[in-house]
């Protein structure tokens, strides 16, 4: 199994972020929104998958937010894996993850993100 990254697809910014990744990136990887995936199978809730970007590795092992960020740039080579691994490292870590809560708390505001962004997903205007 390829390691699976779980996005918001209903979130303008994450989406931006994706296609970011699809273009310079190109982690071997798959990349799905967690609107279209199969959560079970993942072993992951929706509840997560709505909270924080998620990274499933070949292991089924999943990881969240920041982590799942140095997942992704570990997997996609140098020259991103360098900072990957940097991300994975105390204090970076912790920085890290303050900084993607930051991000994801205030995404609708941020660009590409839509009004949206901020609604919990079952609020959402274009809900699936």
């Amino acid at each position: 199994m390829r390691p699976v990254l779980v996005f918001d697809g209903d979130c303008g910014f994450c989406t931006t972020c994706v296609r970011f990744v699809e273009r310079y990136l190109r982690p071997d990887a798959t990349i799905i929104a967690w609107q279209f995936a199969d959560l079970g199978e993942l072993g992951v809730t929706r509840e997560r998958a709505e909270y924080e970007l998620l990274w499933v590795d070949q292991r089924g092992r999943a990881f969240g937010g920041a982590q799942a960020v140095a997942k992704l740039l570990i997997r996609a080579g140098l020259p991103w894996s360098a900072p990957g691994l940097l991300l994975r490292v105390p204090p970076v870590r912790w920085l890290a993850h303050w900084l993607y809560r930051a991000v994801a708390d205030n995404r609708g505001r941020l660009p590409g993100g839509t009004p949206a962004c901020a609604l919990p997903a079952d609020r959402r205007p274009l809900q699936r």
